[in-house]
């Protein structure tokens, strides 16, 4: 048997387990020894193929798909530092729990450490950031053979699917020549009557007994809350607000966790939180004695510092993908258990709680705090925070918000309202850094309608290249680009209060005309002049397709000052409120 039969014959089965498996989309990064898979992943009908010809940008790009779609999403690359270049969104899926299917092209093992061109240790190359590695065998095309790599490629689907998902990696050593055999035969190959290997993946769940013992607890509470962080299971908002609604607990609602939007009940949702928990009256009238925590760590500073505070109270996490979400080591209670299934049980065991006034005392401080929000709407400047606390209604319905780390993100949290928009509202927020923005955006872009990315110009400026994804494949993105010239997180920050080297070492403005890297990817640039001209602009876009940046310049310094008169404002309205009741 030859050698082009033996690689035809192994990849080709390699491909057909993973779309067996529930792989619909590659992203391949062009290279020599790679050359095999991608040609015959070009060949199978069923696989979609995107082309990203840098590697980094490329795995945030399926990252984003991945987000996007709910499903694993594979990447293809070269030897070498092409596969290095995978490392920082194969960090993020590790800790946003995003699946990813990495295959990286190696040199065979004869190669290894002698020299060759492209050839670097792939071995445990990610290290613990993968769920699993596998070195897979030489390609032959014997029956043992062609079973081991279908039995291999569907466990590592299982494995990048199971709770918590996450990135898995394969590392294939090839041999040249590297040209497959591609013909009407390809894909005929010979299949067990159900395939070669199903894998069943249940959800993590608790014993009646368990339950009833945790629906004794919270039924002997009147002063519970609910926190939702990052959650993606499209069951969660119906099951938590049902469960809130018996228990009549608020749910301070993290606006990732898709809960601030949507057609479910919105009435006992707390989304100002950020704000008045700046406030220690606040504090000292809201203070629980439980706490059901759902979904990854809140992005807000004043919440965790509330459940520092709070370091008594008995804290539930609820966990469905067995993780260890409690970096203040303050749980009392760790669930591993799905979190929609946990809130529909709790359900049957749970009576419906006579008391509300621990709960209208959370409603009432929500409802000033936004009263007083209202006077956003007379900042006259381009401002940071009356963006975000205008997006819900600039926004069409059933569009996707993807949103910036650093302050885009901070504040949407702080400024984006509740609302009955079908709005998905996604971000990086495994490891929280800013690189591969723009690209997991489009990715995510590629099967999302109305999408819409806000993020500031360092976050732009990191991830330039990434554009070139909305050229290849024309896809409709709106991108809100805040300019404020440097690092305005940093304002923020202690750092601010050392004004020596703070614009070299924080403030780091790049004085950048980004209309010019746009227009080189054949989008559209908009300078945004005031708040009418961006209302015209919002409403055009929804009727045009293609690449649009819009950009809105801000001030760093007028910014941090107009957060903390709105903050020191709501302050004294709410210790006035407190003092009163």
């Amino acid at each position: 048997m030859n050698h082009q039969e033996s690689l035809t014959a192994y990849i080709a089965a390699v491909v057909a387990e993973l779309i067996f498996s529930g792989v619909t989309d590659v992203v391949v990064s062009p290279g020599s020894r790679s050359t095999p898979m991608a040609m015959i992943m070009a060949e199978h009908p069923d696989l979609k193929v995107h082309i990203h010809v840098d590697e980094r940008s490329a795995a945030f790009f399926a990252l984003g798909i991945a987000k996007s779609l709910n499903r694993p999403v594979a990447i293809l690359c070269t030897s070498g530092t092409a596969a290095a270049n995978y490392f920082p969104a194969i960090v993020e899926a590790r800790y946003a729990r995003v699946p990813l299917i990495v295959l990286t092209a190696d040199r065979p093992h004869e190669l290894r450490e002698v020299g060759a061109p492209q050839a670097i240790d792939q071995i445990h190359l990610y290290g613990k950031h993968v769920k699993w590695f596998s070195e897979m065998a030489l390609p032959e095309k014997s029956e043992e053979i062609i079973r081991y790599a279908r039995t291999v490629c569907a466990r590592a689907v299982a494995i990048a699917t199971s709770a918590p998902s996450g990135p898995v990696h394969l590392n294939f050593p090839f041999r040249e020549p590297l040209i497959p055999k591609l013909d009407e035969e390809l894909f005929q190959l010979n299949e067990r009557p159900n395939g070669y290997i199903k894998v069943q993946n249940g959800n993590l769940t608790l014993s009646d007994e368990h339950f009833q013992e945790i629906a004794n607890r919270l039924t002997k509470t009147n002063k519970g809350v609910i926190i939702c962080g990052n959650m993606g299971d499209p069951e969660f908002p119906k099951a938590v607000t049902q469960l809130a609604e018996q228990l009549n607990f608020p749910i301070i609602a993290d606006p990732l966790s898709q809960l601030r939007s949507g057609q479910h009940n919105l009435e006992n949702i707390i989304e100002t939180y950020d704000t008045f928990l700046r406030v220690d009256d606040a504090k000292s009238f809201l203070k629980p004695d439980v706490i059901l925590r759902f979904g990854a760590m809140p992005i807000s500073k004043a919440l965790t510092i509330f459940l520092k505070e709070n370091g008594s109270a008995e804290q539930y996490v609820i966990d469905g993908g067995g993780g260890w979400r409690d970096p203040s080591a303050l749980s009392t209670n760790m669930i591993f258990c799905n979190e929609s299934l946990f809130c529909e049980k709790l359900l049957s065991y749970t009576v419906p709680n006579s008391s509300s006034e621990f709960l209208m005392k959370w409603k009432k401080i929500n409802g000033l705090t936004k009263e007083n929000m209202t006077a956003l709407r007379d900042i006259t400047e381009i401002s940071e925070g009356k963006l975000f606390y205008q997006l819900a209604e600039m926004v069409p319905e059933g569009a996707t918000l993807f949103v910036g780390n650093s302050m885009p993100i901070r504040d949407l949290d702080s400024f984006f309202l509740n609302n009955n928009k079908e709005i998905k509202v996604m971000a990086n927020r495994g490891a929280n850094g800013i690189d591969g923005t723009v690209s997991t955006a489009l990715g995510a872009a590629l099967y999302s309608k109305s999408f819409y990315l806000v993020l500031g110009d360092l976050t732009f400026f990191h991830d330039l290249n990434g554009l070139i994804a909305a050229k290849l494949y024309n896809l409709d993105i709106n991108i809100l680009l805040v300019n404020n010239n440097g690092g305005g997180i940093f304002s923020f920050l202690p750092q601010s209060e050392h004004s020596k080297n703070f614009e070299l070492l924080f403030g780091t403005p790049l004085d950048l005309e980004f209309e010019h890297a746009v227009k080189m990817f054949k989008g559209e640039f908009t300078k945004i002049e005031d708040w009418d001209h961006l209302e015209s602009e919002m409403m055009k876009a929804t009727n045009q397709s293609g690449l649009k940046v819009y950009e809105l310049r801000t001030n760093r310094d007028v910014n941090r000052d107009e957060h903390r008169e709105f903050w020191s404002f709501v302050s004294e309205e709410i210790s006035n409120f407190v003092k009163g009741e």
